[in-house]
């Protein structure tokens, strides 16, 4: 039998990876996630009640309780509730020991200054604080399985076949049959009337119909039918059964037809049809379903041209059959429509709010919406709109988020501004130099700000809107005993990127018994999709894990170079038919500067390590710039954007396919490697094709390079799980460190 001392240091082992060393540095990692937890008083879940005048939060206190705090915004009044007395009385009352976990609260409701009401376990619930007593509202009746609750995030639902759709006055359905649409009076078989006659199985009539607000009209879309790709997927060890099971997706690829979509008119009345002009829709990658005018007079969508190159606003007119574009983008490179699109239609001026990058920036926009004139540019700037949060039309204002205003700080922090339809009236309501995050009111006239940074424990208060006042301090987050522990703080770090002109941000992570007299490998955390930035600007004490690598003798870095999101459009641009550039050139640069700032940073021994298009940079960066990068582990990567998802590939790499595609596959490179590289991969991966890996890896072969691989059975889009986990840190162990790690067999 395995003595108890071994059997606790083969727990450790799985739980750090750490190579073998003294006992001591196993009693270090044995308290290294405990530590990490040891974050207080930071607010959860921040909810507001319907009427925006109180709202609750829930916090973890150092003395063990967690709280659930319920605030009165006008007397100032907040009272504390233990969860573990909720926990006990809805034990007690369902009959079986019920735990509320880290989501429990989400769908929390605030009902009086002294009630609040929740779900779980199938029933509603109303706790009073005052009281401290839990009542049950009503059992949650089943409703059986929503067909699109969870499931494949990439299913195609057969648009050709729906439900009867009412009118507005109720007095009409439109439906399709044999492909066409039909309408009749409710529940009268008798008056059904054939709308379409042109309708087939491969162009038919969308069943995504909508009537106008008066009852008239139906807006609808003829579909020139494409088939959709099939990804198959070998299920090698089911849980069901002792033989393998196939398995199939709907997965488009890059290149591959798409459906196109014609929206058309119907007037119920004299039968009259009024189509778009195919010419203007042309080779549509997308086009957003029909939204009717106000007044009924046409219908506005939305056309992604595929090459992402060309983005419009269309109208369709119902009075005479018109098509015309109401705002058009065009971009020499790609429209970031996945990422930075933003619009919002007045009631009241019957103009449009629309977000652009036109002049290099993203910014709002006033459009007319009955000629397309632009009226002004609102916001202005060497710096980026992030979200619009909320429009309001009666005193002509916009809240939104920003971040690279301040020139003094890191241009990734978001902050709080409001500004006027005429563009006046700039004001900033989240002064403080950090990274803010923003629930608000129902009314928006208040909002509760919850602001750090990576290097900062966050705060938390109670704001007001027109002039960002506090109006009550909420929390402030308690580190003693983390920092107790021997924590560091990640420093954030800026150097110049490869154009000598551009500031490139990211962050240090060393582990708590640094010291500057040893030389340390480095490890960098590579996520570069242009769709993004991702570098952490918000606390956090452990931050994707990179902590607990740097405790086994490294200097981790997180580093958003070019090519990524959030700041110009010339910075994201880098990307364009060039992923396999992913920032390499800046990140090299930062970690250069960061080793003369910093000795003890070996960049002689540089390690690199990903997750889907971070697994794609990972390897590549051994393929690609294998002078600088030395060991590499890349976990269901993207190595040929040929082979995955039609929708991010294309939206960076362009279509038609060129070139380009080849260029930056890392099968096609397979010949180039050098280092030591580790791919690992989940058989049932249905976001990245699998298929990617295994022809990676058959080039590898192919090509004689040294390499090594680990499929994980019945996993799908990850890391590797907890296996992977502890492969990867010991790969980095053995190949950047120089020790052997344990034999994990021998425990």
């Amino acid at each position: 039998m395995k003595s108890t001392f071994t059997a606790v240091l083969l727990l450790l082992l799985q739980l750090t990876g750490m190579a073998q060393g003294t006992v001591e540095d196993y009693k270090r990692a044995k308290e290294i996630r405990s530590s990490f937890a040891k974050v207080y008083q930071v607010p959860q879940q921040v909810i507001w009640s319907e009427k925006g005048d109180r709202f609750s939060y829930r916090v973890n206190r150092k003395d063990g309780k967690r709280s659930l705090y319920l605030v009165d915004v006008a007397t100032k009044k907040t009272i504390e509730t233990d969860v573990a007395a909720i926990e006990k009385q809805l034990s007690d009352l369902s009959g079986k020991a019920v735990e509320l976990g880290v989501l429990w609260g989400r769908d929390l409701k605030v009902l009086t200054a002294n009630e609040v009401e929740f779900t779980e376990e199938k029933a509603v619930w109303k706790w009073n604080t005052v009281e401290n007593k839990l009542s049950k509202l009503r059992d949650i009746p089943s409703t059986g399985t929503d067909r699109r609750s969870g499931g494949y995030w990439g299913a195609r639902w057969d648009d050709s076949k729906g439900e009867p759709v009412e009118s507005p006055d109720k007095v009409y359905t439109a439906y399709i049959k044999n492909n066409n649409v039909y309408s009749s009076k409710k529940s009268d078989a008798k008056t059904e009337r054939q709308l379409t006659f042109d309708g087939s199985p491969g162009e038919y009539y969308s069943a995504r119909i909508l009537w106008s607000n008066d009852s008239k009209k139906l807006a609808v879309s003829k579909v020139r039918k494409a088939e959709i790709r099939q990804l198959t997927l070998l299920e090698s060890s089911p849980t069901d059964q002792l033989q393998p099971k196939l398995q199939t997706r709907d997965y488009n690829k890059p290149g591959d037809a798409l459906s196109q979509y014609y929206p058309t008119i119907i007037d119920v009345v004299d039968g009259r049809l009024m189509s778009v002009d195919p010419a203007q829709v042309a080779n549509q990658f997308s086009l957003s379903g029909p939204v009717w005018k106000s007044d009924n007079s046409g219908i506005t969508f939305e056309y992604n041209q595929r090459g992402h190159q060309r983005y419009d606003v269309m109208e369709l007119s119902a009075i005479d059959g018109k098509t015309q574009a109401i705002i058009s983008e065009r971009s020499a490179t790609f429209i970031d429509y996945s990422g930075k699109k933003y619009r919002y239609d007045l009631k009241k001026s019957a103009d449009i709010i629309w977000a652009s990058e036109r002049d290099g920036w993203n910014h709002l926009y006033l459009f007319d919406a009955k000629t397309g004139a632009l009226k002004r540019q609102i916001t202005k700037g060497n710096w980026v709109v992030r979200k619009v949060v909320h429009v309001n039309e009666d005193n002509k204002n916009i809240i939104f988020e920003a971040s690279g205003m301040h020139r003094d700080e890191d241009p990734y922090l978001v902050h709080y501004y409001t500004i006027g339809f005429d563009g006046k009236g700039l004001k900033e309501i989240t002064p403080e130099a950090a990274n803010h995050q923003a629930t608000f009111n129902s009314d928006h006239s208040l909002f509760v700000d919850l602001y750090s940074r990576v290097d900062q424990a966050p705060q938390a208060v109670l704001r007001r809107v027109t002039d960002g006042q506090i109006i009550m301090k909420l929390e402030q987050a308690d580190i003693s005993d983390l920092e107790a522990s021997g924590w560091r703080k990640p420093e954030v770090f800026k150097s110049l990127g490869r154009d000598g002109k551009t500031d490139i941000w990211g962050i240090i992570v060393r582990p708590r018994n640094f010291d500057p007299n040893k030389t340390y490998p480095v490890i960098e955390y590579i996520y570069a999709g242009p769709h993004s930035a991702f570098v952490p600007k918000s606390f956090s004490a452990n931050p994707a894990g990179l902590a607990e690598l740097a405790e086994l003798g490294f200097i981790v870095v997180q580093i958003d170079g070019m090519g990524t999101s959030n700041r110009s459009k010339a910075f994201q641009d880098v990307a364009w038919k060039n992923l396999k550039d992913a920032g390499f050139p800046d990140r090299i640069a930062w970690m250069k500067a960061a080793a003369l700032q910093y000795p003890y940073m070996d960049i002689k021994k540089v390690g690199i390590f990903g997750t889907s298009a971070g697994g794609q940079s990972a390897a590549g960066a051994l393929l690609f710039h294998p002078e600088f990068y030395k060991v590499g582990v890349s976990s269901c990567g993207c190595h040929d954007n040929r082979m995955d998802k039609i929708w991010w590939n294309e939206q960076w790499m362009g279509w038609p396919i060129g070139p380009e595609y080849a260029a930056c596959s890392n099968i096609e490179n397979a010949y180039r490697l050098e280092g030591k590289l580790l791919l690992i991969v989940g058989e049932l991966d249905d976001n990245v094709d699998p298929a990617s890996t295994y022809q990676f890896v058959n080039q590898l072969i192919k090509h004689g390079k040294d390499h090594d691989f680990i499929m994980v059975p019945g996993m799908g889009h990850a890391s590797g799980g907890d296996f992977g986990e502890k492969k990867r840190r010991d790969y980095f162990v053995k190949h950047l460190l120089g020790v052997e790690p344990p034999a994990w067999n021998a425990y």
